[in-house]
């Protein structure tokens, strides 16, 4: 198996077409199939081991390429796996980036054409100044697609990325085969308002809100803040995994931030467009997830007309960092369904 990153320049932007690979690209070409293939040989208890270590994260994101997409934003993307298997996109959470997949890529490369996106805003894609709803991270991953001359995909979204999964998959039906939902809500992310009750949901929005009013650049990955935004993660994750996501998460603006937040995240309504979801669609969740209450669990559940829901008793909102063969397992045995 290779995988396949593909490189679309600005001038091609408009008329998206694969460009000649140039010396660069070939070597990098070669070394993203050489690690694959690494990959392919080792029994899957193995894989599931070695992903997170040094040397994989700096291979994993070796193979990042970006596409200047025709509204002139850059999108960073990995693209791991064969041509003539199913797509299946994958999409971070909040502050997040693909390394938050690097984990769970190599149990899914045998079976699929994996695109792991750099939401705008984060990671190695632009940041620009505005525009951070959940439409505009959603029509970045079809010009994604356009670009890539991709009619169809399954797809899947942890927490944010599983907000932009959903609206994806409500804009465009055509395109989505199957979708998978992890530690997903059917209301606003990050507030105590229960499903229907009346008023503002920032009103009810949690302290992080007030931390974030007041952070400003540049945004140090070791403070206070950034160290206890990732606390969580370092209960299930290595220093060296959660460092480089907090060098990450400091190296988007402050603004950026606060534009997410306010615009994707809190006090928004996910309910309404629900039952435009045509395709099958998996949930899954962790019992133990504390950002995701009942409320946003039974919203979206019933919202959904063709539902599946997995439920893991002892992980939780990152549960496939926590258990990456068990996440891994579910995910491909429903996407196999016709």
């Amino acid at each position: 198996m290779t995988a396949l990153p593909i490189n679309v320049s600005r001038a091609e932007a408009q008329k998206p077409t694969m460009r000649t690979a140039s010396g660069a690209d070939a070597v990098r070409r070669l070394t993203a199939s050489v690690v694959v293939a690494m990959f392919l040989c080792m029994p899957i208890d193995t894989i599931a081991q070695s992903s997170m270590t040094r040397a994989y994260l700096d291979r994993f994101e070796a193979q990042k390429t970006s596409v200047v997409l025709p509204d002139g934003q850059r999108l960073a993307y990995l693209e791991l796996g064969t041509r003539d298997a199913p797509a299946l996109v994958l999409i971070h959470g909040y502050t997040d980036s693909a390394r938050d997949w690097a984990p769970l890529a190599p149990l899914l490369t045998p079976k699929f054409r994996l695109l792991i996106v750099d939401l705008r805003g984060h990671g190695a894609s632009d940041k620009p100044d505005c525009c951070y709803t959940r439409f505009d991270f959603a029509y970045d991953i079809k010009l994604l697609l356009d670009a890539l001359h991709i009619a169809a995909t399954d797809i899947a979204g942890h927490s944010l990325g599983s907000i932009v999964a959903q609206t994806f998959a409500e804009l465009w039906p055509g395109s989505t085969r199957h979708l998978v939902l992890i530690s997903s809500t059917g209301t606003s992310f990050g507030t105590t308002e229960p499903a229907g009750s009346p008023g503002s949901a920032k009103a009810h929005a949690p302290s992080w809100l007030i931390d974030l009013a007041q952070l400003k650049d540049p945004i140090d990955a070791d403070s206070a803040f950034m160290r206890d935004w990732w606390r969580e993660s370092m209960r299930i994750n290595p220093e060296f995994f959660v460092s480089r996501q907090r060098r990450d998460a400091a190296a988007i603006p402050a603004r950026v931030w606060r534009a997410i937040a306010d615009q994707s995240l809190v006090g928004v309504d996910l309910r309404s467009m629900l039952p435009r979801v045509q395709a099958p669609t998996l949930l899954i969740w962790g019992a133990r997830d504390t950002l995701v209450g009942d409320a946003g669990r039974d919203a979206l559940r019933a919202g959904l007309a063709r539902v599946e829901v997995r439920t893991f008793g002892s992980l939780g909102h990152d549960l496939f960092w926590e258990d990456p063969r068990a996440v891994a397992g579910v995910i491909s045995e429903f996407l196999a369904k016709k």
